[in-house]
């Protein structure tokens, strides 16, 4: 089975919000919500994500900035926003979603999530992880 098969299928059955695989071997997994799950992927794994195949339960400019900046090659997403893709095609991963939105909203869906007006503007993935980190 495809590390990002193996990413879905853990994401979908094990309540989880995100999961990390590569070359077979989970390297990540977490039900915690929002950015914070994949900001302390990269932050612990480094390196070891350049490669990866990560499944999120929703990917916006956010996400798809810290999967840009870790190098990961592939990502699905239940939920993509129109950003996200457009990040995610720029910097050559393949990606995989269910459902396409034009923006992730915060969670009463009154505004933008607060996470995508952090790193609205970011010139890179570069200063987009700077701001996120600095965020949460």
């Amino acid at each position: 089975m495809q590390d990002l098969e193996i990413a879905k299928n853990l994401l979908k059955n094990k309540n989880n919000t995100l999961v990390i695989v590569k070359k077979a071997r989970v390297l990540f997994e977490t039900s915690s919500p929002r950015i914070r799950g994949l900001l302390t992927a990269v932050e612990e794994l480094g390196e070891a994500m350049r490669g990866s195949s990560v499944a999120d339960k929703i990917v916006g400019e956010a996400a798809a900035q810290l999967c840009a900046y870790s190098r990961a090659a592939e990502v699905f997403a239940v939920t993509l926003s129109e950003c996200g893709k457009d990040l995610l095609e720029r910097h050559n991963i393949n990606y995989e979603y269910e459902n396409m939105v034009p923006h992730i909203l915060n969670a009463t869906k009154t505004d933008l999530c607060p996470f995508e007006k952090v790193v609205a503007g970011s010139r890179n993935p570069e200063e987009a992880y700077e701001r996120l980190r600095h965020s949460v």
